[in-house]
Order: C-alpha cells, then structure tokens, then sequence
C-alpha cells in the first residue's frame, strides 16, 4: 500500500470534514454521569470519594485503538508494557497488572461487568461491543478483592436499547491489515441485544526506521462479543453476555536485535455469563446475582528453526486457567442512606505444561459490605465498607500440599459539594494481593532445584491516602488530585544454590506518590454551534516511586504518563479526534544486553493518532454509509514500550461503514 498518497488524501479528507459541518449533536451533559464500580451500585460519580476516570463509547468509536491494550495506551492512563503480537499489561499508579496476562499474579484489576475478567492481557479485550470503561486509580480491593491495589478498570458491554440497528464495517491499512466486522444492538419489545463478531489478519510490520520486525503479524484474530436480556414485570431482567477472544498464529519474534523468525503463540479468552437484576416497586431495594464461568488459554511454540538466543527446544508450552465463580448483592438506597452488600466467589484452576508442571487450584469466597451517608442537604457524603476473603490454594500434581489464608481490608471516604459545580474529596483505601498456589505451597524439582512454598507468607498489602477537587460544568471537566501509597509485605523468589533450594518470602517495602489531573472543555457549546470543539488533556506526575529498603527508584514505574488532544464533531454524523500520548521515562532491567541484566533508563516517547470518520451517503429507509481514516504513529516516532521491541511506523487505515 503506498503511503504518501493515502497519508495526502486522509489530509484532504480533514480538511473537506472540517468544512462539512451540519449534523446537531445531541445534548450530553457531564454532571450527573452515572457509574457503577466504585460502590458496586449505580451512583453519580459527584457521589463517589475516590478519582473515578470514564471513556466513553464516543471516545472508544473515536479511537483509533482496536482492543483495550491500544486504548489505555492511547488515553495515557499509565505504565504500558506492550509487546508485538496479542501481549499488553497495563500499569496504575506503579502497579500493573501480570505481564504475562496471570490474572491472579497482577496488582491491578481488570473486570467484565464487574467481575474478574480472568486474565491480565489487556490485548485479549476487544473494544467492538463496549459501552464504558470505568477506571478506578487506587485501590479497589473492598469491592472486588485481592490485586487490586493501583487500580480496577472495569469494561462495562453494551446493552441495546432504542430501534433495532445492525451494520457491516470493513477496513483495510498498512501491512496488509483487513478486518470485517458485523454488528448489532437495540430493543425490541421487552428483548434488547447488542453483539458484534469480527475477524482481521495482519502481515509483518515496518518500525519507523523501515527495518522490518519479521514475525510480528498474525495469521487470525477473532472475536464475539454478546449481550441479551429480557426484561419481565418492572425492574426485572435476566440477561447472558457472551465473549470470546481467538488468536492463530501470533507471531513472537523476541527483541529486533535477536529476531526469531518462527516463534508464535496461540491464544484465546472466553467466558458466558448469567445474569438477573431486580427490584421491588414499592420499597427501594435492588439486588443483582451472576454465574460465569470461562477460560484463558496461552500456547507458545518455539521452533528450533530460527534459535538467535538459543532458548528454542521446539516443545510447546501451555497455561490454561479456568475460572467460575458468583455473585450476589443486594442494595437499600434510601436517598440519604444507601447500603450494597453482598458475597463474592471465585474458583481458579490453572494448569501448565510442560515447566513448571504443576495444576494449581485457587478457591476465594468473600463477604462485602459499603455504605453512604449524605447530609446537608445532600452535599456531604461520607462513604466507607469493609471486605473478609479467605483463600484456599492447592499445588497438583507433585507433592504440592494445601494452605488457607484470610484477610480484611477496610475503606473511607467523603466528600463535599461546595456547590453545584465544584466538589472536594477525600478518601483512604487499603488493598492488598494474596500469596500464590505456588508461593505458599510449591514442594518440586525443576531443573535440578528444589521448590519449596513459604506456608507463612502474609498477603502483601498497601495503605492509600488520596484528596482531590473536582469542577463539573455542561461545557467543562476538570480534577486535580494527589495520591500517597505505602506498600509493604512484597513477595520476593529466593535461591540458594548451595542448598539448592527456592522459596518465598516477604520482603520490601515501597512509597508512591503523584498528581493527577485532567480537562476537557467543549468549546462548541459555550460559543453554541451545533457540534462539539473539546480539547481534553490529562496527566499523572510521580512525584516519588522509592524502594524503601534500598532508597533506590523503583522500576517500571513511568515518571510522567499523559494524554491531549482535540475532539471535533457531531457523534450521528462525522468525528475528528486527534490525539497524542506521552509515556515518560522509567527505569527497567535491560534483559536484551544479557544476563545479569543492567538497570539503565528507559527514555520518554509521543504517539500521535488521527482518526476521521464521516457519514457520506444517507439512504433514507435503507440505511446510511460512513467513511473512516486512520492514522497511527503520524509522526513516525521510532518507539517501544517495551526496550528491543519497536512498535510499528507510520501505519494507515480506511474503512466503510453500513448501518441500518
């Protein structure tokens, strides 16, 4: 495909876009946007102590990105280790979720509808069929339990409402991407239904140093995604949500400077869940239960073919972690009194092949309860709860044995409505991540070292202080908040070669502590024109990310994560959103140069992306057709989130749209 004159005609596309503005845009407003994650019960987020940031389904349609990996990555909400490939974990306030995608190793939380989603891979959640995502910065532990602890991002799935829509999208770009995607939502009767189903391929790509990255394409990438309910009496539904992620031959290349040009991995996400929600009509209580099972699978096959660092044994490798669990909850909310609480449980069974060849079962039952209290005619709320899990691990397989564990973590908050416009909060969280299967009760050989689990290993656990002030006009957001994390009981490996021994133990302490802010102003409706001018920008600024221990910076921790950029458009009829993204530097342990690794500074980088989409032809009764660029990386910044593994060049996109 060539680049320069698709790069001019996106150009012209801008500029013909600019000039076409017509379309009324519907009349959103900001104060009173309702959220669900922090509390577990639909609430406005001017209720809400703690700093709750929303992207919105016009964002994500806006975006460029096309999973939630490339999304959190675009928005700049922090640390990114993304690799070639389908392998993304997301960073909040210097902790992240596992970088190999273990669900139950991570110190973030990433959550469908409000459950584990069961994996850390934020490259495995594609972003077709999502309403919002809600994203706690700062723990989340009282309300959905162990690693959540620098945040929860919480992928809430579209559900149809209005007339019945279904549209067809199919795109085309660089490196022979092409990808088709057939979709659905809206209501019909008391049934309402949103689905999408897409499937894509790409070739190798070109980094902005025209070097091509040889095995960084992939032969498939699949997804569905469902939502159906029914609703029955008033304030009834029972719904099922659907999704599946399937990815054939991912390429895997290892660094550029050592690229394997055989390696793939194989990789799928899926999980079905049952859902009711009700209320009474005559009194304020609501109550919500689900059922879900699924399972996260991640194959890696490394043939001895190509071998540059001399790891390959051609014998493929596999982790497959199935997960159910359930949950129930109950809400009173009494306007000045509202109280959600309710049990949780998770039950994890993960097996590998052929290291570390262990099954491991982890069960969770939990119990939760969260409260608020508003007075003063509302305007000061105070907010807190309370979390009890116990945890049971088992080690399969070997000699491996059984260990229980419990914990309670607490939460408070407040804050106050100065008026109907500015609000100040305040709020102190604890969390916590519970020792693994292995960690606590591992007895096996491997590679002629004996491991052997720490029975009397404690959870590691944070304190977080955080105060903030809020301003919410129809035409203008704004925050600024700082935050302050302790964090103690970190669970380190230990080796004695002598003894030839491994085991675990707690060890290490660390301190965060930054500013975030954020602002977005819609200059189209203060100056009244019938679609939307919002420049937007937000940043997090480190201001300590310390060892403790060792009074050294701690690592893979970005000093500075932020993101800007301008809104222009009518959400019905065209859309503008170019953005720019700024990853800071950090300090990493530099794997590529050999081991022992160094520690050297890993400098900052800026993204920029352009994306244009426009209604072009309106078919009345039949229907309408739209028209989308893409331009990613517009600058053509050589960069990587991860050192050795340079993400793509200048790559350009189009697509058509039809919708009915």
């Amino acid at each position: 495909m060539k680049k320069i004159p698709l790069f001019s005609g996106l150009l012209i596309f801008f500029l013909v876009t600019v000039t076409s503005f017509a379309q009324e845009d519907e009349n959103i407003s900001y104060l009173d946007e309702i959220v669900v994650t922090a509390s577990r019960h639909s609430e406005s987020i001017k209720d809400t102590p703690v700093k709750i940031q929303v992207i919105t389904r016009e964002e994500i349609e806006a975006s460029s990105a096309r999973d939630l990996g490339e999304l959190l990555a675009e928005k700049g909400i922090g640390d990114i280790r993304m690799y070639p490939g389908t392998l993304t974990s997301v960073g909040i306030r210097g902790f992240r979720t596992d970088t190999h995608g273990n669900d139950l190793l991570g110190h973030v939380l990433i959550l469908l509808d409000g459950r584990r989603v069961g994996t850390g891979n934020a490259a495995k959640i594609l972003t077709k069929n999502i309403e919002r995502i809600e994203i706690i910065r700062g723990p989340g532990a009282v309300q959905y339990g162990s690693a959540g602890m620098g945040g929860v991002i919480n992928v809430i799935t579209r559900q149809g409402m209005g007339k019945p829509h279904v549209f067809l999208t199919q795109d085309f770009g660089s490196f022979n991407f092409q990808e088709t995607t057939i979709g659905g939502y809206g209501k019909y009767g008391k049934l309402d239904f949103s689905m999408a189903y897409s499937i894509g391929k790409m070739d190798d790509y070109d980094t902005a140093d025209d070097v091509k990255y040889i095995n960084t394409g992939y032969d498939k990438k699949e997804n569905y995604s469902l939502n159906v309910g029914y609703e029955f009496l008033k304030g009834h539904r029972i719904g099922v949500i659907y999704t599946k992620f399937d990815g054939d031959t991912l390429g895997s290349p290892s660094y550029l400077s050592q690229n394997d040009l055989d390696d793939y991995a194989e990789s799928s996400l899926s999980s079905i869940d049952f859902i009711y929600k009700g209320r009474l009509s005559s009194f304020p209580i609501s109550w919500k239960f689900r059922y879900f099972q699924g399972t996260d699978r991640y194959e890696y096959y490394d043939p001895i073919g190509s071998n540059p660092d001399w790891w390959d044994d051609g014998i493929p490798n596999t982790r497959t972690t199935k997960h159910k669990g359930a949950q129930g909850q109950i809400s009173l909310d009494l306007e000045k009194y509202v109280l959600t609480t309710g049990i949780d449980w998770i039950h994890y069974d993960v097996e590998q092949q052929p290291w570390l060849p262990t099954d491991t079962t982890y069960k969770n039952p939990a119990i939760f309860i969260l409260g608020k209290i508003k007075l003063f005619d509302n305007r000061f709320i105070i907010s807190g709860g309370g979390r009890y899990d116990k945890y049971e691990v088992e080690v399969g397989n070997q000699e491996g044995g059984t260990e229980d564990k419990t914990h309670f973590c607490p939460t408070v908050g407040a804050s106050y409505l100065l008026n109907n416009h500015i609000r100040i909060r305040a709020n102190y969280a604890q969390a916590f991540k519970m020792p693994g299967a292995d960690e606590l009760a591992a007895n096996y050989t491997f590679w002629g070292m004996n491991y052997k689990g720490n029975p009397d290993l404690e959870p590691e656990k944070s304190w977080t202080a955080e105060t903030g002030i809020d301003l919410f006009y129809d035409y203008l957001t704004a925050s600024v908040g700082y935050f302050y994390t302790h964090f103690r009981d970190k669970i380190e490996m230990k080796s004695d070669f002598m003894s030839g021994v491994v085991t675990w133990e707690n060890t290490g302490r660390a301190r965060l502590e930054g500013i975030e802010a954020n602002l977005s102003l819609d200059i189209g409706k203060i100056i009244n024109l019938k679609y939307r001018i919002k420049p937007y920008g937000n940043i997090v600024y480190i201001l300590t990310r310390k060892d403790e221990d060792t009074e050294e910076t701690l690592k893979y921790v970005e000093k500075i994560s932020a993101n800007w950029g301008i809104y222009i458009g009518s959400q019905k009829d065209f859309s503008i959103d170019w953005n720019f993204a700024y990853h800071g530097n950090q300090w990493i342990d530099d794997w590529e140069s050999g081991w022992p690794a160094p520690v050297i500074k890993k400098g900052g980088f800026v993204i920029s992306n352009l994306t244009i989409s426009k209604k072009v032809l309106n078919l009345n009764k039949l229907g309408a057709i739209s028209l989308r660029g893409e331009i990613r990386n517009l600058f053509n910044k050589d960069y990587s989130y991860v050192k050795g593994y340079p993400m793509p060049g200048r790559s350009i996109y189009v697509g058509i749209k039809y919708e009915y």
